[in-house]
């Protein structure tokens, strides 16, 4: 028997700004979420504003590739 993909996968949210401002300034270290989605419903890269704990505030975190 052939084996079925799982519909959900579990992907990795990583904060965007903390990634620019390491590049300039000494960055306290980036921040990453780990959560599921559900491969049929959002096909694309998913994007949630989550709260980061080095910049302080609410960011945009979007999934990156393992």
């Amino acid at each position: 028997m052939a084996k079925r993909k799982d519909a959900r996968v579990t992907v990795i949210l990583e904060c965007k700004s903390c990634i620019r401002i390491g590049v300039k300034k000494v960055s306290t270290g980036i921040s990453r979420y780990i959560t599921q989605k559900n491969r049929h419903n959002t096909p694309n890269q998913l994007e949630l504003r989550k709260f980061c704990p080095c910049c302080s505030n609410h960011t945009i975190h979007k999934e990156i590739k393992k």
